[in-house]
C-alpha cells in the first residue's frame, strides 16, 4: 500500500490556497511539503496540523493506494 496526498492537493485548490499558504497557516516545515509532494511519510501530527487547519477529517487529505493498480 502507498500514500497519496491527492486529495490534500484538490482540497487546497478547492479553497484557493497554495502549498506555501498551507505551509506558514499550519507551521510546518518545506521538507514536510517536499516529503507529501513525492508521497512519501509524514508523522501524525503533520497530518493533524494539516487538518485542524483545513477544518477536516484525515480522509479528506489522505488515501492508500494499492501500488500494483496505480
Amino acid at each position: 500500500m502507498a500514500i497519496s496526498y491527492n486529495k490534500l492537493w484538490k482540497l487546497l485548490i478547492d479553497k484557493g490556497m497554495l502549498k506555501k499558504d498551507l505551509r506558514t497557516a499550519a507551521g510546518l516545515s518545506t521538507n514536510v511539503i517536499a516529503k507529501m509532494g513525492k508521497n512519501q511519510d509524514v508523522s501524525t501530527e503533520v497530518l493533524r496540523k494539516i487538518c485542524k487547519t483545513l477544518h477536516c477529517d484525515l480522509s479528506d487529505i489522505v488515501e492508500f493506494i494499492d501500488e500494483e493498480k496505480a
